[in-house]
């Protein structure tokens, strides 16, 4: 069957999306870019927070359009499916299918019946159909979560945290690597925990040192490491493997310890102090990203001025922010203290403008520098390039290096940049372009 594939939501869920997208290529179907193209649909849903939910509700809708058309079957799956499976059931009748989450070690089954009775591969046993920019993938490492943070539905949606094995783990870089991957980015709800519950203790740092043995990868990079788990050991560790980058990506979510145990989030400002003193000393050239929740119930301006002053001391070289969305069946939901929503969002706006000048003056510090890009695109027009360098993580996270070039460069290639400008997100600079002896 001609199968249309839509994948919504993190990078975690597209992960899910490439290797359900594999089994189907394996077992005989054919996927296909537009709708209106397609004998059937797959939705890959997000349910993390509201927006999302109702991003994923609009896109069900405008699929379910094509059912009046040449579509055949409409099926969702994913995080919304999870969560709401009997609801989007009874409420859309459009729906032929919904498989939750729970349901992935039989999805090859339940997928087969629907579409046209041919056997697939199971989902642990199909390899991924990559839908990114060939040079760069993510590694997911681990499922689910076990920090239950009190706004999270992650653990709701997804269980705890369960480690994929490093051998496991070792054999996709293998095969991403050998398809032409250079940069693996680790992925996983808490990528710092890695191992706990397989191994019995943290074993990020042994699943690093099997991947930097691997020729062809360049660029090792990880997202989402909690701050309690991210060990001396580690940093250390990383300092040893010039494949795995500097960039340390630590959702702190608050830095009040107050707004912290309502949150659920383990340990006290004074360790996050003295984990970024260590990070910095240890690594001087070290990328700091960091996500907060602003406007979480019963967060005073006093507390919120915590978290600017914060901001402003670390000074992070990234760092993204969002306004607290209420999640059902989470332990915050119930929570008294209320934020307003215009207070909300007043608060993520002097934190984000905040955030800019630091940015800039850190973007600032760049000119005149060289560093290392990947390259990702050419703007034929200008007869410029763009791409990412070692502190820029992929997929519109952080920001671009834009430059130009005497030469003509082929795209998933490495080359070394002069920063002449600086914007707040982005950089610009001039390739030095290699001498010929």
């Amino acid at each position: 069957m001609k199968v249309g594939f839509i994948s919504l939501g993190c990078s975690k869920n597209l992960v899910d999306s490439e290797t359900i997208m594999g089994m189907l290529r394996a077992g005989g179907h054919e996927l296909v870019a537009q709708p209106k193209e397609a004998e059937a649909i797959i939705i890959n849903t997000c349910g993390f927070i509201q927006s999302a939910k109702e991003e994923a509700i609009q896109t069900i809708f405008e699929m379910a359009a094509y059912k009046q058309q040449e579509l055949q079957k409409l099926i969702v799956v994913g995080c919304l499916a999870q969560r709401y499976k009997e609801a989007l059931i009874a409420d859309i009748p459009e729906i032929d299918c919904v498989i939750s989450i729970r349901e992935y070690p039989h999805i090859h089954e339940i997928l087969s019946s629907v579409l046209d009775g041919k056997p697939l591969k199971a989902y642990a046993k199909s390899e991924r159909l990559l839908t990114s920019k060939p040079w760069s993938a993510y590694l997911k490492i681990a499922e689910g979560c076990s920090n239950h943070c009190t706004y999270c539905a992650i653990p709701l949606i997804r269980g705890d945290n369960v480690s994929f094995p490093i051998e496991q783990l070792v054999a996709e870089a293998k095969r991403l690597a050998q398809n032409g991957v250079k940069e693996l980015v680790l992925i996983a709800q808490d990528t710092s925990k890695y191992g706990l519950d397989l191994y019995g203790e943290l074993s990020l740092l042994k699943l690093l040192e099997q991947l930097h043995k691997i020729e062809q990868l360049h660029w090792i990079r990880i997202l989402y490491m909690y701050p309690d788990e991210i060990t001396t050991e580690l940093i250390m560790g990383m300092k040893k493997l010039p494949k795995v980058l500097p960039y340390f990506d630590i959702p702190m979510q608050h830095a009040n310890d107050h707004m912290l145990k309502l949150m659920n989030r383990r340990g006290e400002m004074k360790d996050v102090n003295a984990l970024i003193e260590q990070i910095r000393f240890i690594h001087p050239d070290a990328t700091l990203r960091t996500t907060f929740i602003v406007g979480f119930p019963q967060e005073t301006e006093a507390d919120f001025e915590d978290l600017m002053e914060f901001t402003r001391r670390v000074r992070w070289e990234r760092m993204g922010a969002f306004t607290y969305s209420p999640e059902e069946d989470t332990a915050a939901y119930s929570f008294s203290g209320a934020v307003p929503e215009e207070i909300k969002q007043q608060r993520l706006d002097r934190l984000m403008e905040l955030q800019k000048q630091i940015s800039l003056s850190k973007q600032q510090e760049l000119v005149g520098t060289v560093i290392e890009v990947l390259v990702e695109g050419r703007d034929a027009l200008k007869g410029t390039y763009r791409g990412r360098g070692k502190a820029n993580a992929p997929d519109e996270v952080d920001g671009l290096v834009f430059f130009n070039s005497s030469r003509d460069i082929e795209l998933g290639s490495f080359v070394q940049v002069k920063i002449t400008a600086a914007l707040p997100y982005d950089l610009i600079g001039e390739e030095l372009v290699p001498v010929k002896l």
